[in-house]
């Protein structure tokens, strides 16, 4: 007899979430999105420029200075789609309803990301890490009614943040 654990659906999805991420190509925050419904897959996604666009890891990376409510600012990239957006757009193109839908991604979405969740009707999000400028978007959800799980209390770190 083994040991086995098998993962939780939570946990499967979470690492196929790493997967799609491995597709990204912006190398500051390589992240990955899986939708699904009813334990099946409905949408991917993974951070990268717009269709037919140069990415950043051809042409770098397009910077813009982002003031947070601490007073503090970084830097963020503005040559890529985000990755939950990635996969809301694959489902808008293939016809695909998110309501209902859960949202799998690494990080706890930004405020934009959010929003958009919100009006797919997606009613759960788990992320693997925290975003440490994710309140905005904690209180949409709450606001909204969309369950916020975050598997483990880290804060995704990356460059120039």
């Amino acid at each position: 007899m083994t040991n086995h654990k098998r993962p939780s659906w939570d946990e499967y999805f979470i690492q196929i979430c790493q997967t799609v991420a491995s597709r990204g190509t912006c190398d500051r925050g390589r992240s990955g999105c899986v939708i699904t419904r009813d334990k099946r897959i409905i949408a991917t996604g993974y951070v990268g420029a717009p269709s037919g666009l140069q990415h950043c890891d051809e042409a770098g990376h397009i910077y813009k200075k982002v003031y947070n409510q601490d007073g503090n600012y970084s830097e963020h990239c503005v040559r890529t789609v985000h990755a939950e957006q990635n996969a809301i757009c694959q489902a808008a193109r293939l016809g695909v309803s998110l309501d209902g839908a859960t949202l799998y991604c690494k990080m706890e979405p930004c405020h934009v990301c959010a929003q958009l969740i919100i009006n797919c009707g997606i009613k759960r999000v788990v992320c693997e890490k925290q975003y440490h400028q994710a309140q905005l978007s904690r209180d949409f959800f709450a606001q909204a009614g969309v369950s916020l799980i975050v598997m483990n209390s880290e804060v995704e770190k990356y460059e120039r943040m």
